[in-house]
């Protein structure tokens, strides 16, 4: 499966026998998964295997999803109260009578009184026996949202792997300085040093300024911070490969990141470095703004 955004919007309309079942689904970011169902009135026995569907297909973000069941008409579910119209028919024939009317009484006016043609019930009926329909609605309006999710999460794989890339190119500069650190660093020390003993005549021991270059590269190494930064990059794109929701796994690894990123800031003490250490840094909190859209 592909990287998954967790912004996306799915619906679905079936019909099936004297049912008709309409579901929307729509989600939004959230750091955990959290369902809101709304079923029409009669059927909430069904909410639980609703939201089983749901949580099987979305693992992370908070899910908005409506279910709404309808019963359709049909001719039978009509009738002539046929006491109502009596009613009415004995008191409009007394009202003539006592009135001396010859008005000819119809049936087809007479039907729109209130209460002479009664509707039946089109609330919940068998909710279990509607199941079926509202799990292949359901199913429909999942796939379409799985497909815009899939169609965004590719889109944010691709600009991950290109801020990576960005990263990756930074740190082969940083990796080809590194070794020139140590020489500039002596070369800086040396002039320092004479310039500071010159008006007294005195000198420095070739020993002590190696002593001091040794210090300063001790201090200084980032060997195992490329190492690792670069361990952390070929996790990123596994994970970008992965089929499980990778969210929190791309967060920390970019959390990660960043830590040796500011390692390597801090201990190589060199301009051209840093340069490229706020490249990095730069190319990571777009990273991070980005995979907080992934499932």
């Amino acid at each position: 499966m592909p990287l998954l955004s967790m912004t996306g919007f799915g619906d679905a309309r079936q019909e099936q026998g004297d049912h008709s079942v309409s579901v929307e689904v729509r989600t939004i970011n959230s750091r955990h998964l959290k369902v809101n169902l709304r079923t029409s009135e009669g059927y909430g026995s069904l909410d639980a295997k609703i939201e089983s569907l749901l949580r099987q297909t979305i693992r992370r973000g908070t899910v908005y999803a409506n279910v709404r069941v309808r019963r359709l008409s049909a001719a039978d579910d009509y009738r002539i109260n046929a006491d109502v119209l009596t009613t009415y028919l004995d008191q409009l024939q007394r009202v003539a009578a006592g009135r001396d009317l010859d008005e000819r009484l119809r049936l087809e006016p007479l039907a729109q009184l209130p209460g002479v043609v009664e509707e039946a019930s089109t609330d919940a009926h068998a909710p279990d026996a509607v199941w079926p329909l509202i799990e292949s609605t359901l199913g429909e309006a999942l796939n379409s949202l799985t497909e815009m999710r899939a169609a965004e999460g590719a889109a944010l794989a691709k600009d991950l792997t290109a801020q990576c890339e960005v990263v990756s190119d930074s740190l082969k500069q940083v990796e080809a300085r590194a070794p020139q650190v140590a020489e500039s660093y002596r070369e800086r020390l040396l002039e320092r040093v004479n310039e500071a003993l010159a008006p007294t005549g005195a000198t420095v021991s070739a020993a002590d300024l190696v002593r001091e270059v040794c210090l300063f590269v001790d201090r200084s190494d980032i060997t195992e911070e490329i190492v690792r930064l670069r361990s952390h990059l070929q996790q990123f794109a596994d994970a970008l490969q992965d089929s499980d929701s990778v969210g929190r796994r791309l967060e920390f690894i970019c959390q990660e990141m960043g830590r040796e990123t500011n390692t390597i800031g801090s201990k190589a003490n060199d301009a051209e470095i840093t340069v490229q250490v706020v490249e990095i840094k730069t190319a990571l909190e777009r990273i991070r703004e980005q995979i907080q859209n992934v499932e």
